[in-house]
């Protein structure tokens, strides 16, 4: 112990220096409060360094031999004959050299009497934390939330949440409202519907941490750092659920500007999204030339040969006959409405209907307050059903009922459109499934009067 006093006293100095050699001159790494904290976990940061130090593989290996040895709750203890037999699978060499650093390092314990080696409590601490990570990370946690709201719970469930426990809550949560305002921003439906399940995530995972949030507030015994951060997460959490508005009015938006190809009820998102489906989009093209273009080059004699031509036949038309021409009857045409516009407005007949408490979609004196929304757009064909079904979005939109036409007065209709993520199957020749939805009557808007 007398030699070894020394040498331990020269390898803190060593490493006082070399931390200090980090830090400007004049300002000592004792000074900054983070340092101490750290300093204070050394031999738990050591444990880590121990693990995490070296290569993927070698982490792996040390890993490994030290969770098979913690997972047998049976024994306290193992001789290295239980060890040999436990690990067979691992070379004599490998296993030697993970022992020896695991030992040094004080994960495990050399009994020398007893002749066996015993898994120390810091490593079963390490192993707790790491299991917990490793089990969020592997579930679908897409906001990520989990691990940091299962630390905050366990340690108010023992008393001993921390307010650095509850700043790194708060961050996460800053930074899932920043990414979905910028996913808001960028106008990207297909983003924003990414962003929109993710956000779905985040509110299950504050409903869960609002109960958590309630007891450390209503704890006596906690701080008032404690206190702050523990209100801080709560408007933050405010925040993140008022988006469900923004996320709809963007949605909305989309809806309303979205391109429809023709009768076809396809729209341009989904063509685009037959193309992500495609690895390999230069794939599409095989096939598509049968050979390769000429191309066809034009020289200034062909050139002006072209526009001698076109001059001569526009000066021959302005020369012509200077009297007027014989009188000839305009021709008959039947200028009749576009279809679109029929089948316009036949559904917005249909729903005027409704709205005026009849039957939907036959006439009744009694009508019912609420209706599947296959109802309202079926029968039809699967090109009919699509429009209908791109013009829902536009009930109760304040902006378009502000405006003249058909389109408006389906804007002005009392009438509520509730979408769900769910489908249901029909019975319908040209549409198979179908969301599950409703349209509701808006009885505080009063009847339809137009």
């Amino acid at each position: 112990m007398a030699a070894d006093s020394p040498t331990a006293g020269q390898d803190a100095a060593a490493a006082a220096d070399s931390l200090q050699a980090h830090f400007h001159a004049g300002i000592s790494a004792d000074e900054i409060e983070q340092v101490f904290h750290l300093k204070r976990a050394q031999p738990t940061l050591q444990a880590f360094t121990a693990l995490f130090h070296g290569g993927a593989d070698g982490v792996l290996i040390r890993l490994l031999v030290l969770r098979e040895l913690a997972a047998d709750s049976t024994a306290s203890a193992f001789s290295r004959a239980d060890i040999n037999q436990r690990l067979a699978y691992l070379i004599p060499e490998s296993l030697e050299t993970v022992l020896t650093r695991l030992r040094s390092h004080g994960l495990l314990a050399w009994d020398a009497q007893a002749g066996v080696y015993r898994v120390t409590p810091m490593a079963r601490n390490v192993l707790s934390a790491l299991d917990t990570l490793l089990s969020m990370g592997a579930a679908e946690d897409q906001a990520e939330m989990g691990f940091l709201l299962s630390q905050v719970a366990g340690a108010q469930a023992v008393g001993g949440v921390t307010v650095e426990q509850l700043k790194h809550l708060l961050g996460r949560l800053v930074d899932l409202t920043e990414e979905f305002r910028d996913a808001i921003a960028s106008g990207s439906e297909f983003r924003l519907r990414t962003s929109q399940a993710k956000w779905h995530m985040a509110c299950d995972w504050v409903e869960k941490g609002s109960l958590i949030l309630r007891a450390i507030t209503s704890d006596e015994r906690a701080d008032a750092a404690t206190h702050k951060a523990a209100q801080a997460i709560g408007r933050a959490q405010s925040a993140l659920l008022n988006m469900q508005g923004m996320f709809s009015r963007a949605l909305n938006q989309i809806e309303r500007q979205r391109v429809h190809l023709g009768q076809s009820g396809l729209s341009t998102t989904d063509v685009k999204r037959w193309l992500l489906a495609h690895d390999d989009l230069s794939s599409l093209a095989r096939g598509a030339i049968d050979r390769p273009l000429v191309p066809l080059f034009g020289t200034p004699a062909e050139m002006i040969d072209v526009a001698e031509t076109e001059l001569l036949a526009e000066r021959s038309s302005v020369a012509g006959p200077a009297c007027l021409p014989t009188g000839e009857d305009a021709p008959l045409t039947v200028n009749d409405a576009p279809a679109i516009q029929v089948e316009l407005d036949d559904w917005l007949a249909r729903l005027s209907d409704f709205a005026n408490l009849g039957n939907f979609p036959s006439f009744s004196g009694h009508g019912p307050k609420s209706v599947p929304i296959q109802d309202s757009l079926l029968p039809a064909s699967f090109a009919i059903a699509s429009y209908r079904a791109s013009l829902l979005p536009l009930l109760g939109d304040v902006a378009e009922a502000s405006l003249q036409g058909a389109t408006a007065q389906l804007a002005r209709l009392p009438i509520t459109f509730a979408a769900t993520d769910d489908m249901v199957e029909l019975n319908d020749p040209h549409v198979a499934a179908m969301s599950l939805a409703t349209l509701s009557l808006d009885l505080e808007s009063g009847p339809f009067d137009e």
